[in-house]
C-alpha cells in the first residue's frame, strides 16, 4: 500500500488562526467620476474556509480526518465559516467563541482572473490570557489519539508563545510529531517542532540569507535557523524553484517544482503542509513525505482561488512526475483494468465521469465539437477507441488509415480527455459496464435507442446526451475528399 492509500487511516490536529476567505468577482469598465478608481460590477460572490480551516480542507479532501482548533468571533462570519465546515464529515470542528475579537475575513475583489484589491477584517493580538487558556484545555483534552499536528499560523493572535509552547510539550509527551506552517521571523518560538515549513520570504526575515537565490543560500539560511533551536528540521518552500529540506546530522535534499502553469498561490501553503502532515502521519520518511507534499503544491498553484487537492489528483501528478515525466500524454492511456480503477478514484473524490466512445481514424472538427461537448457536462472523460481489428470489423478492410496507438495517443494529448483505452469488441459495451459513467455522449447523428450503453447509463441513474454533429465532418468524408483529389 502506497503512503497516499494509507491517507485515509491518519487523523490530523489542526490548531491555528481560521479565516473566511471572500472572492467577490465582478467586471472592472470605468473609473468612479468622484474619486481616480476603478468601478467594480459584481458579478458574483463566493465563501471558502481558508488560513488553519483550509489546512483541514486539504486533510479532507486527500481522504484523512483532521480535528480542527480554532477561534471565531461572535458574528455572521464566525457562523457562515462554522456552517461551511460542518458539512464536511471529515473534519470535527472545536472552535473557542469571543464576543471581543471579529472572526478573520479576507475579502478579495477580482476582475478578470486578477485581484484588484483585497480587505481585510482582523484582530492580531495576542489572545488574552482567560481566551489562551480556555484554548489549552481544549488542545489538553482533545490531543491524545491524533497521529500528527499542525500549527497552522497566520499571525493573528491564536498561537501565542504559550499556546505553542504547550501544545509541543504536549505532543512529545504523547510522543505525536508537530508540523509548523510559521508566519513570524522570530522561529526559535517553534523549538521542538518536528518540522517548519517557511517560504523563502519568511525565512530571508528570519535569517537576511535568501534562499530563493540558489540551493546553497537556502541550505545555509535552514542551517542558520537548526542551530538557534531545538527545531528538528526545516523544509523551505522556494516557489518556482521547489522545496529544500534540512535536517539534522543529514545531507540537504533539494525538490524541484512540479507546476506546469500558475493559476493562483493562494493556499498553496495550506496544501503543502495539509499533504505532509498526513505523509508524516502515515509513516512516510521526512523526505518522502516532503516530495508528495511539494507535488501537491504543483497542484495547487494550478487552481484558481483558495483551492484544495484531492487524492486521485494527487496520484495523477505523482505519477506523471515519477514514471512519465517526459511523456505527458502517456499517462492519460490505460488499459482496462487501469481506467476502472482510475474512475474508482475520481468517484471517491465526488467527480462526474463522462465517457464517449468511436474509431477516431482521422481525427477533425467534428470530433473535436463532440468531445470539448463531453468534457463541458462532466468532471472527468473516459474516451474509449476501437482496436485496428475492431475498426476492420466495422469500416472494411481499408480502415483504419492510422492504426490504434496513433489514434488513442492523439486523443489522449487532448486537454479535454482525461483517459483513453482501446477496446477489441465491436461496442464499448463491456467498459460502460465495468466503470458505470454519470454521463454517456455521442453524436446527434444517433438516437438514443441507437446508442450502445444508453438503457444501462439510464437504469443507474445517469444520463445520455447527444452532441450537435457537424455536417460534412466524417472520416468517410475526408477520404473521400482526398480520393478525389488523389484522381485530378
Amino acid at each position: 500500500m502506497s503512503t497516499v492509500d494509507k491517507f485515509s487511516s491518519v487523523r490530523v490536529l489542526c490548531i491555528g488562526d481560521v479565516m473566511l476567505d471572500r472572492f467577490i468577482g465582478g467586471e472592472i469598465k470605468r473609473i468612479s467620476p468622484e474619486r481616480p478608481v476603478p468601478v467594480i460590477s459584481i458579478r458574483k460572490s463566493e465563501k471558502i474556509p481558508g488560513g488553519a480551516a483550509n489546512v483541514a480542507r486539504n486533510i479532507s479532501s486527500l481522504s484523512g480526518s483532521c480535528t480542527l482548533i480554532g477561534l471565531i468571533g461572535d458574528d455572521e462570519a464566525g457562523r457562515t465559516l462554522m456552517g461551511e465546515l460542518e458539512r464536511d464529515t471529515r473534519i470535527s470542528v472545536q472552535f473557542v467563541a469571543s464576543a471581543a475579537r471579529p472572526t478573520t475575513e479576507k475579502v478579495r475583489y477580482v476582475s478578470q482572473g486578477q485581484h484588484v484589491i483585497r480587505a481585510d477584517i482582523e484582530s492580531d493580538e495576542d489572545l488574552p490570557q482567560a481566551l489562551e487558556q480556555e484554548l489549552l484545555n481544549l488542545i489538553s483534552r482533545i490531543l491524545p489519539g491524533h497521529d500528527v499536528i499542525v500549527l497552522s499560523d497566520y499571525a493573528k493572535g491564536v498561537l501565542t508563545d504559550t499556546v505553542i509552547r504547550r501544545t509541543v510539550q504536549l505532543a512529545q509527551e504523547a510522543k505525536i510529531p508537530v508540523l509548523v506552517d510559521p508566519k513570524s521571523q522570530h522561529l526559535e518560538r517553534y523549538s521542538g517542532a518536528t518540522v517548519i515549513t517557511p517560504n523563502s520570504k519568511e525565512l530571508l526575515a528570519a535569517t537576511g540569507i535568501d534562499p530563493a537565490l540558489d540551493h546553497d543560500s537556502a541550505v545555509r539560511a535552514c542551517h542558520k535557523v537548526l542551530s538557534n533551536t531545538t527545531i528538528e528540521s526545516i523544509l523551505v518552500t522556494r516557489a518556482e524553484k521547489g522545496m529544500t529540506l534540512l535536517s539534522r546530522k543529514k545531507e540537504p535534499v533539494h525538490i524541484s517544482a512540479t507546476a506546469r502553469e500558475v493559476a493562483d498561490v493562494v493556499g498553496a501553503g495550506d496544501t503543502a503542509i495539509a499533504t505532509l502532515s498526513l505523509a508524516v502521519g502515515a509513516g512516510a520518511e521526512l523526505d518522502e513525505a516532503a516530495a508528495i507534499a511539494n507535488c501537491a503544491a504543483g497542484v495547487a498553484v494550478g487552481k484558481h482561488d483558495t483551492a484544495t487537492v484531492t487524492r486521485s489528483e494527487l496520484l495523477e501528478a505523482l505519477s506523471s512526475t515519477q514514471q512519465f515525466s517526459d511523456n505527458e500524454t502517456s499517462q492519460r492511456l490505460f488499459p482496462l483494468n487501469d481506467v476502472k480503477s482510475r474512475v474508482a478514484l475520481w468517484k471517491r473524490d465526488g467527480l462526474r465521469i463522462g465517457f464517449t466512445n468511436g474509431c477516431f481514424d482521422i481525427l477533425h472538427v467534428g470530433h473535436l465539437k463532440l468531445l470539448n461537448f463531453a468534457r463541458s457536462s462532466c468532471d472527468r472523460l473516459v474516451v474509449a477507441v476501437n482496436s485496428d481489428e475492431s475498426v476492420r470489423r466495422l469500416k472494411g478492410p481499408t480502415r483504419p488509415i492510422n492504426n490504434e496507438t496513433d489514434r488513442a495517443l492523439l486523443l489522449a494529448s487532448l486537454k479535454m480527455v482525461d483517459a483513453v483505452v482501446i477496446f477489441e469488441e465491436d461496442t464499448p459495451l463491456e467498459i460502460i459496464e465495468s466503470i458505470c459513467p454519470d454521463v454517456l455522449v455521442k453524436g446527434a447523428d444517433y438516437q438514443i435507442d441507437q446508442i450502445v450503453g444508453a438503457s444501462f447509463v439510464l437504469a443507474n441513474g445517469g444520463s445520455v446526451l447527444r452532441s450537435e454533429f457537424v455536417p460534412g465532418r466524417s472520416t468517410s468524408s475526408v477520404i473521400a475528399q482526398i480520393a478525389s483529389e488523389s484522381t485530378r
